[in-house]
Formats: C-alpha cells, structure tokens, sequence
C-alpha cells in the first residue's frame, strides 16, 4: 500500500469548506473527503507546534515524554540513563520505526525538525528533505520536492510519506499574484464591533491590540492582514489572510492528487489530510496563533481517503472523540501490524469502515504559551489555566463548545456541577497516565523554570510588554501581570 499523509500546518477543521465554513475554502480537499471519512471530534492531544508533532510521530503524550514546551527542559525529550541499550527505547518505538518494522520505506518532505530542534519526528525515517526555511516555504515551495520524489518513486510500493505545508500558519504570505478569493466573502457573524470593543480594552499577545505578537507592527514577510483589529474591515483582512492561506494549500492538494493519476497510481494510494494544531481567529481574544488547550487550537481536521477500507462509507463522517496519536495506531492495525506496548495511542480503523466508536472523553493540554490542560466530554469543554501565557484566563472556563464553538461564554460559575464532572475526568486521566510519565508532570516543571517559552516570566518579552501596556493606556493590567506572575488573577468561579 501507498500512504500520503498531508500535514497542513495551523488548519482549523471549520475554516474548511467540507466541514460546513460558509467560505469554500478547500474544493480539492473536499473532493477527497467526499470519497472518504471525515473526522469532526479528531484532536492533537498536546499543542502548539513542537508537543504535537512530537505526541504524534512517538504516539504518546506530552505528559509521558516531558515534552509539552518550545524552550527550556521540556522541549526536548529526556535522557533514557541507565537501561538504554544500543538505541533508546523511544526511537526504537516511533510511527517510522514501526512501519519500517513492517515493511515500508519512510519519507519526510517538511522545515518542521531543523525549526524546533524536534528530530525525534524523524527517527526511523528511510528519507527526509528539509526544504530549509524554517517553516517560511509557500507551498509552491514545498511541491517540488514532493513532485520529484514521486516521479521517481511513487510507482514503488509499501511507502509512507509524510508531506508538510505552511501557508495557513502566521505570518500570513501567500504570493501577492494568488489574488484574494474572499474579497465579497463575509467573516463569520460571531465577531461583532461590541467583542472588537471589549478585546481593545483587554490585553496580550497576538490579541487584538497586538495581532503580530508582542507589538502592533507588521514584520517582514507578513502580506496580509493589519497589526491590530479595531473594527470589523480589520478583522476581515486578517481572515482573508488565513484562509487564503488555506485555499493555497488546498489548490496544491489538487495538484498532488492529479500528479497522483498522472502517475497511474491515484487509485492505489491512501491520503490522510491532518494537521498539527488549529488557530484561535479571535476566540479568547487570540488573533492568528495558538496559545491555548481548547477547541479552536487543539481541534484538528482528519480526512481519510484509503481504497479498499473507505470506499463503503465514502462521503461519510464519524463524530467519535479520538486523539491524534491515535492516528499511528490505526495505520499500524490496517497494515497488519501491532502497536508498540509504550504507545498511547489506540486504534480506531474500524471507524473507517463504518463503526463510529472512540474514546469516552479527551484530555488536552497546551504548554508553550500557556499552561492548560483541559477535558472535552459530551457538549463540554473544560479548561484549566494553571499559567495565562500573559493573558486575562480565569482558573476554569467552561464552555458547550457544540452550542458555542466560539467560546463566547464561560459557564463555570454557572454550572459548578459541570465544572465537577470535568475535573473528575481529568483526575481519573491524571491518575491513568503518571505511572507512565517518564519525569513527574512537566507542567510544574515548566512553571518553575518561568512559564512557558512565549510568555516566560523572566523574558524580555516580558518586560517589554508591560512597558508597552503602560504606555498605551492599560498600566492597570500591567499591574495585575506583575502581581500575579502567570498565575490567572480570578478562579473563573464567582463571576
């Protein structure tokens, strides 16, 4: 078997035409997902960047590997010590090494491990391409490489080749000659002037007084979108951006799929379109980055298109909870194989030909800008703060992320019972995985080394950005900031 897995840096599944977004955003990918499964409740277990790939390639979460961070200790893995053996256990266990196990070459097309230092994604990889700019390749850059590989190979059988693309991700730079297919296209109507109004007078970074970070100017590179959001013409050119950004991935999956036919070989080959982590487009007063364990970074798109196993319940979608290191397993069970005993993913194949049966509830977690780990059960999503990333997070929010995918409404205080039952899971999840965690709960040690790497409190970030609070009018936050540390300054409970 053949197996492409498309990997689509920062797509959110709802900005996605074949998931219900008003903008149609991905024709190729909904084409695809129209001749197989599409995942609506599919979520990275850790998030940003760094934790999630790494949860993914090692199918084990950020909690067991200690890495849950993009600086300090736990950004990378820790040392074996005493029982390693020639190679490490880990490496030895990864998706690459197991499917090498099984038979098939291994390629990766993608910047992402030279970007974070994170080779751990590539160990037990046959080939790898770093494209060499970090994560800044257009996807007209990162065709290339992918066309060449399979006009040499792709006729070959038994291979798996993971394919990476950026241009949904911040800075928001697709080629000026794109055009913008969204020029008469309205946002979404959950942002109003009044949200706008209040998030000015709120504060952070890469909110809506500091869309590209720490400041409100534009840096090299960024071609669309504006450095602060005041009014409604602002937030329409910053999602202009992001989603131009993903209809230009998308036009290079349909440029993937005939290179495919050309080559005689579309209809003997698996996709699996992914990505890493979503984007918050205003929600919590997060413009364009993904600093947060909840359903607008965490809630990832799946599509699965795999000939033989999807094509009875073609144009179908599965609604169960699955994390996605879960994803490993699934492939290693189709291809006949079994899962390494460290994993923590689980097998959902039978999802893919028509039993829509997963996990009873998910715990995901966020540690690079801020520290949350949150529970996702039924309609619900509860999210514990336990350092704001610079940000006005109470301790606990409580959104019905069905009823209000924006996160509008923090119901904690009014549904304690609510708020109860997702720290019970939580705890029983807690409870499951420590024995397993290979050093204790790296959030206290990411606390303890002063927050997480974007919003660490001993930063010049840091300090910059309470400067910049006080001479913009908004001193009192700076105030609360320096008082508090991370820390969220109310428990979310009383309001």
């Amino acid at each position: 078997m053949r197996i492409l897995y498309i990997d689509i840096d920062s797509m959110r599944p709802d900005h996605l035409s074949c998931y219900g977004y008003h903008r149609q955003t991905s024709p190729n990918i909904d084409a695809l997902a129209a001749e197989g499964v599409r995942f609506t409740n599919f979520y990275a277990s850790d998030s940003p960047c760094l934790p999630s790939r790494t949860a993914f390639f090692l199918s084990s979460f950020g909690l067991v590997t200690g890495v849950i961070n993009h600086g300090g200790s736990y950004a990378d893995l820790p040392l074996q010590g005493p029982s390693r053996g020639f190679r490490t256990t880990i490496a030895e266990n990864t998706l690459g090494t197991t499917l090498g196990r099984l038979g098939y070459k291994t390629i990766s097309i993608s910047p992402f491990p030279k970007r974070h230092t994170a080779y751990q994604i590539w160990y037990g990889f046959t080939e790898t391409y770093d494209t060499g700019r970090h994560g800044g390749e257009n996807a007209d850059e990162m065709f290339p490489p992918l066309e060449k590989w399979l006009k040499a190979n792709g006729t070959d059988d038994n291979w798996f080749l993971h394919f990476n693309m950026w241009d949904p991700h911040t800075p928001y730079d697709t080629p000026d000659d794109y055009l913008n297919p969204f020029t008469d296209d309205p946002i979404d109507d959950w942002l109003t002037q009044d949200v706008i109004d209040q998030q000015n007078a709120s504060f952070g970074p890469h909110s809506a007084t500091e869309v590209p970070g720490y400041t409100d100017e534009m840096w090299s590179g960024w071609k669309w979108g504006v450095g602060s959001i005041k009014n409604l013409g602002d937030a329409k050119a910053h999602m202009d951006g992001y989603d131009t950004g993903i209809h230009y991935s998308d036009y290079y999956v349909g440029k993937i799929v005939a290179l495919l036919k050309e080559l005689g070989i579309y209809e003997e080959t698996a996709i699996i379109i992914s990505a890493d982590h979503g984007e918050n487009q205003g929600e919590l007063n997060i413009w364009g980055d993904h600093q947060t364990a909840d359903q607008c970074t965490n809630r990832l798109p799946l599509v699965v298109r795999w000939p033989g196993i999807t094509d009875a319940v073609a144009g179908q979608e599965r609604s169960a909870f699955h994390y996605h290191l879960d994803l490993p397993a699934t492939l290693v069970d189709i291809l006949g194989g079994t899962a390494p005993d460290m994993w923590s993913g689980q097998s959902f194949a039978s999802s893919l030909q028509g039993l829509d049966k997963g996990r009873d509830y998910l715990v995901i977690s966020q540690g690079a800008w801020s520290c949350q780990r949150s529970v996702r059960w039924d309609d619900w999503l509860l999210i514990r703060t336990y350092h704001t990333g610079m940000k006005h997070f109470p301790e606990y929010m409580l959104f019905d992320v069905v009823n209000d995918p924006h996160e509008t409404t923090n119901l904690a205080s009014q549904k304690p019972e609510v708020v109860a039952q997702g720290l019970l899971r939580l705890d029983q999840w807690m409870g499951e995985q420590m024995p397993r965690a290979l050093r204790g709960d790296p959030f206290w040690g990411v606390i303890q080394e002063g927050g997480p790497l974007h919003a660490n409190i001993y930063s010049d970030d840091w300090k910059h950005y309470l400067v910049r609070l006080r001479e913009t009018g908004r001193g009192h936050h700076a105030d609360m900031l320096e008082k508090f540390g991370g820390k969220p300054f109310t428990s979310g409970l009383d309001d």
